[in-house]
């Protein structure tokens, strides 16, 4: 028995050659595997620094997204003779709505606070206060009021500088019959020039009312609303659309107006209807790649349309989008946000304020969703009336991802030059949900969100960062 144990075999494992493959292959996979999970972590690494940079940012705007409560009763009512009550019936109970729309109001100046309150950027400029007060009188850099109703804002990239266009109203409002709306005679655009968009430079009426020619879409007697102006980087040309109508709202019609520079003069070209359809409030919304659309009001404002300009920014192409259709929404205000398109849009109830709407979709060109009321804050009533304003314009803040600057005005019927404006925080709440596994193909959307304040203003570098 000893004998035949001299020659068993070992016990421990030998390293021979055959042995050495499998610990060599399984070496060389780990370590791909290890050099895969490097790669990731750099390509993600972008991504991390992107999403800490929204997180720093989103720090500094906790302040604007506070919800700010409002307290505001209505006056007693007045006293009324009993031949008045025997004669007109008992009086209906007086909202907020009437209150703001009664030139008479004892709470008038709630909604239109008086010149005393301006916001004058010649006394305060430089001493680090730079707030918007929403509703009160805004003065340019010569102390006389703001005349950009119904405007927008353009940012020429090449001067970092900003210029805000809209209706110049400085005349009498009156009604041209019976039935008919306010309204004050064609001037012309106001422009508006600034680097910290709060101190207002008065660059004049880049596009004035023709006085003489009754037949020209510009003439006095007529109307021209929500200029808007775009830049088209192949033509070099500064290109404004606007809406034409005549005296009775029958024209309907959208207008185009170019320039050479920001600040005008624009020569106006002509006015169509967008294939072939009624225009009437309207904008125009440049996308990344650098195709425009124009975005209108159509069939009595009962659905908005949607369509590209052609390359020069002069006129729509073919195609075309029916969109919202049967909700009867005007003042359109569209923007973009990772990747996603949303619209804030007004209700149709002439100068009488009435609950904003959040609209999103994937492509400008539609299915769009509607996502609810964007508006919080303040109270009830504010939130049912966009804060008592209409929406025009909705701008990106840089540096500030999800940040937005919501333009809108407070419209004065009974004076429609003494109309004011409403700057409020908009913020759109993170990135866009990824579609769940069961949810259809259907998108959760991120929330849209318009903050009530009294006084805000941007961080304080925000400005000087990007300058």
């Amino acid at each position: 028995m000893r004998t035949k144990g001299k020659y068993r075999k070992p016990t421990t494992l030998s390293c021979n050659v055959g042995s050495r493959w499998p610990v060599v292959v399984l070496s060389l996979l780990g370590f791909l595997v290890l050099l895969h999970l490097y790669s990731l972590i750099r390509q993600k690494d972008p991504q991390i620094r992107e999403s800490q940079r929204r997180i720093n940012r989103h720090e500094l705007l906790h302040e604007l997204e506070k919800v700010e409560e409002l307290s505001l009763q209505l006056p007693p009512p007045r006293k009324r003779s009993p031949r008045a009550v025997k004669r007109r019936g008992p009086r209906r109970p007086t909202t907020l709505v009437d209150e703001f729309l009664d030139e008479s109001s004892q709470i008038r100046g709630f909604f239109f606070p008086g010149m005393k309150y301006a916001v004058d950027p010649r006394k305060d400029s430089g001493n680090g206060t730079n707030y918007y007060y929403p509703g009160r009188i805004w003065l340019d850099t010569d102390g006389n009021p703001i005349q950009a109703h119904g405007g927008g804002i353009l940012h020429d990239e090449k001067t970092n500088v900003y210029y805000w266009y809209g209706e110049y109203k400085d005349g009498p409002t009156y009604h041209a019959h019976k039935k008919g709306a306010a309204r004050v005679d064609v001037i012309g655009v106001g422009c508006y020039s600034s680097t910290d968009l709060w101190t207002w430079k008065n660059e004049g009426i880049v596009l004035a009312a023709e006085e003489k020619n009754e037949t020209h879409d510009l003439y006095t007697l007529n109307v021209l609303e929500r200029p808007k102006v775009i830049y088209n980087d192949k033509t070099g040309k500064y290109v404004m659309w606007m809406h034409i109508d005549d005296t009775n709202y029958t024209k309907a019609s959208a207008g185009v107006a170019v320039s050479d520079s920001p600040t005008g003069p624009f020569d106006y070209l002509y006015s169509i209807r967008p294939h072939g359809y009624d225009s009437r409030d309207m904008t125009v919304f440049k996308d990344d790649d650098g195709t425009a659309y124009l975005v209108y009001s159509s069939v009595e404002n009962s659905e908005l349309h949607v369509g590209p300009l052609d390359d020069r920014y002069l006129d729509v192409t073919r195609a075309a989008s029916r969109v919202l259709v049967g909700y009867h929404r005007e003042a359109p205000a569209l923007f973009k946000n990772q990747g996603t398109y949303y619209m804030i849009t007004s209700g149709c109830t002439g100068w009488a304020p009435n609950e904003a709407l959040a609209h999103a979709a994937e492509a400008i060109m539609g299915p769009w969703e509607t996502i609810g009321s964007p508006c919080i804050g303040g109270n009830k009533i504010f939130q049912l009336t966009t804060f008592f304003s209409q929406s025009t314009f909705v701008l990106p803040v840089p540096g500030l991802p999800d940040f937005f600057i919501f333009m809108a005005d407070r419209w004065n019927p009974a004076d429609l030059r003494d109309s004011r404006y409403v700057w409020l925080p908009l913020t759109v709440a993170g990135p866009v949900d990824q579609p769940l596994e069961y949810n259809f193909g259907f998108p959760l959307w991120s929330r849209v969100s318009i903050f009530w304040h009294k006084r805000w203003r941007l961080p304080s570098h925000t400005m000087q960062e990007h300058k």
